[in-house]
């Protein structure tokens, strides 16, 4: 599996980062993460297939319902979701659910933390990687938007 998270981290940092982390699964369909959820943790895809969503404006529902949800992405192995939320404490904006069978190394913000304080030069390097990701997250979707708003698709 490869993952733009872990692009630059040797095998002694990747096995200190898997030290602070959690792994899990999820059987297809499984919600993994539910839109508007507080929590502090993020998941890095170890395998499998991931579907993002978000509920339609003006649902009244507020279960998420994989099949009225707005699919705004398909994450697969190497992803990482749930990022925002982790560093900032904020509700989840979206839900993700198990397209198949998944499994995934969970990342709390305790872990994080534990991290720096241990090993500070990989805890560093991890928040940079997830600015990284954030930022290239942000200025791609500068772009949808700015196509959507000259009418272009």
């Amino acid at each position: 599996m490869e993952s733009a998270l872990l692009q630059d981290f040797t095998a002694d940092e990747v096995d200190a980062l898997g030290s602070v982390m959690l792994h899990v699964r999820a059987r297809p369909g499984q919600l993994l993460i539910r839109e508007d959820d507080k929590s502090d943790w993020m998941m890095l895809l170890l395998s499998g297939t991931v579907d993002v969503g978000k509920r339609p404006v003006g649902a009244t529902s507020q279960a998420p319902v994989q099949s009225e949800a707005a699919r705004l992405a398909v994450l697969r192995a190497g992803a990482v979701l749930g990022e925002m939320s982790m560093l900032d404490g904020e509700p989840r904006f979206a839900s993700c659910w198990a397209l198949g069978d998944v499994e995934a190394a969970v990342l709390t913000r305790e872990g994080v933390a534990r991290l720096i304080a241990e090993q500070p030069g990989v805890g560093a390097k991890l928040l940079v990687k997830i600015t990284q990701l954030l930022a290239q997250r942000l200025r791609n979707t500068s772009h949808q938007l700015m196509r959507h708003l000259k009418g272009e698709r």
